[in-house]
């Protein structure tokens, strides 16, 4: 008897430490909560409900952020990272997804009640659709999908084993791909888009989960930490580490937009809900940036010098591919697609900077080009013609005549991503380039420059045709006047921008403790 008492495997009891993880796990409970909601409550109420839900779920994950600021631990029986640049990234994506929430939830712009389509699962044009159309059924489901993706963005950048980053990342992205496809107007092209992103989609996480059983090979461990100690201990035996690096980073490079795992964003971005465009072109580039970071300063660092020319070449190659694409650009979405391109390869700089200040320079980068990012996809959601929003840049001539203070807060989303001063993208550039060359890459941030002054035509073009072109006579586009939801989405997004470019030193001072990843 004995003896087989001690064959039986013992286990470990699992501790949870809830305080620490107690943002993800408001999210996630808010999450389960949204979809009960669906299941259960009559129709009528449900809208209501579900925005209180939501908010709630976030303000209330925000405080416990807050709460938590100073703490550096390893939680949850080693898979989750408590730390500076932890919580500096929550609370990103927390403050990021609030904002596109309120351009979510608007009711107002749309004539039909709703940018989202009254049943997504049913047939564009078909007969299923056109009686929920005019039943004026409108979408709730969209919120327990929002929650759960806000969730895994939450838990990706803390993850400190790659299987635990791999379920975030799956978190993440499935949401997602649903969303993507949701939207009321041009059906066809938001459900193309919504397929293009799945199956893109699902070969960058085979290539993430094949790279992470490289590494497992390798080091006997998916534990991040684990792995940096395996190469510490066999710094000469790397063909394999290699291989599975190069596989991990497909993954991950293909959630920033990175060149040449670029292809879906243009597509995807044109394709989506608008309002679901910003919510996703902000928050995932942070939870993306989190997790890349990570992965190649605690798992990595041993063999920089091995990564680090291939990030050199992918960052350039960024910037080049999203300028370069983004001057032939007629789509405004589009336009914003392959800028979200270029801004990545800038924030790459950070990266191949290997130090402290360029993760924090990079941080700095993501808040500003989130706000900016959010607020301009919600000014495009105001611009409308008779089938829809009006995205084709000839309908923007005059927009500066008939509604300067819309055309005036656009201009301002467009001089941040150029990096003008006094604009929150002037304090992201600064604080990056600053890093790249402290950090030894001078050639990467003369690349950098270069790009940038050519962004700064096709964002300037914009302005111009705006507030210096003649309005069609007949026929053109109008600005809706919003609701109170994108009135104050827009309101904070401006505030933001010019607060961040104007007193860069209260986000330095806040992104001053999330230096350090701790391991």
């Amino acid at each position: 008897m004995n003896a087989l008492a001690d064959a039986v495997p013992k286990f470990d009891i699992p501790t949870i430490e809830y305080a620490a993880l107690a943002p993800i796990l408001i999210v996630l409970g808010a999450a389960v909560v949204s979809v009960l909601v669906e299941a259960l409550l009559p129709q009528r109420y449900r809208r209501s409900t579900q925005l209180v839900i939501v908010f709630a779920a976030l303000v209330g994950a925000f405080v416990a952020v807050v709460a938590a600021r100073g703490t550096q631990q390893i939680v949850a029986m080693g898979s989750v990272a408590i730390d500076g640049p932890t919580l500096f990234m929550q609370g990103s994506i927390l403050v990021l997804a609030a904002i596109a929430a309120l351009v979510m939830a608007e009711r107002k712009v749309d004539p039909a009640g709703d940018s989202f389509a009254p049943r997504a699962s049913a047939l564009p044009g078909s007969e299923d659709e056109q009686v929920f159309t005019r039943l004026g059924w409108l979408q709730t489901e969209v919120w327990p999908l929002f929650l759960f993706c806000v969730g895994g963005m939450l838990l990706f950048p803390a993850s400190t084993d790659l299987l635990t980053m791999f379920v975030a990342l799956e978190v993440l992205s499935l949401p997602l791909y649903v969303m993507v496809g949701l939207a009321r107007r041009r059906r066809l092209l938001s459900q193309e888009a919504s397929l293009k992103y799945f199956v893109l989609g699902a070969f960058s996480s085979a290539f993430f989960l094949y790279g992470t059983a490289l590494l497992y090979g390798y080091a006997g461990t998916v534990s991040l930490s684990g792995i940096a100690d395996a190469l510490t201990n066999s710094a000469g035996d790397t063909g394999l580490v290699l291989a599975g690096v190069g596989l991990l980073a497909v993954g991950l490079l293909f959630k920033i937009g990175a060149a040449p795992f670029h292809q879906w964003t243009p597509d995807v971005y044109q394709g989506a809900p608008t309002s679901i465009t910003g919510f996703m072109a902000a928050c995932t580039k942070v939870a993306a940036f989190g997790a890349l970071f990570r992965v190649l300063y605690v798992a990595l660092g041993g063999i920089r010098w091995d990564w680090r020319p291939m990030m050199y070449v992918i960052a350039a190659l960024t910037m080049i591919v999203g300028t370069l694409f983004a001057l032939t650009q007629t789509d405004i979405k589009r336009m914003l697609a392959y800028s979200s391109i270029a801004q990545a390869g800038f924030m790459l700089v950070g990266v191949v900077a290997l130090s402290s200040q360029g993760l924090q320079g990079t941080l700095v980068y993501l808040v500003a080009y989130g706000i900016a990012t959010v607020g301009a996809f919600a000014i495009v959601t105001l611009v409308r013609d008779s089938t829809g929003e009006a995205t084709h840049l000839s309908q923007w001539a005059g927009l500066g005549k008939r509604s300067p203070v819309v055309a005036a807060a656009f201009a301002l989303f467009l001089l941040a991503f150029a990096g003008i001063p006094l604009t929150s993208g002037f304090t992201g550039k600064f604080a990056v380039f600053t890093a790249g060359i402290q950090g030894g890459a001078t050639p990467i941030v003369v690349i950098g420059v270069v790009a940038s002054a050519v962004a700064a035509f096709f964002y300037v073009r914009v302005i111009v045709l705006m507030f210096f072109n003649e309005p069609q006579a007949e026929g053109g586009p109008s600005v809706v006047i919003p609701s109170a939801f994108t009135t104050l989405a827009i309101t904070v997004a401006v505030a933001l921008t010019v607060v961040i470019g104007v007193l860069p030193q209260l986000v330095f001072t806040l992104v001053s403790q999330a230096g350090t990843f701790v391991r």
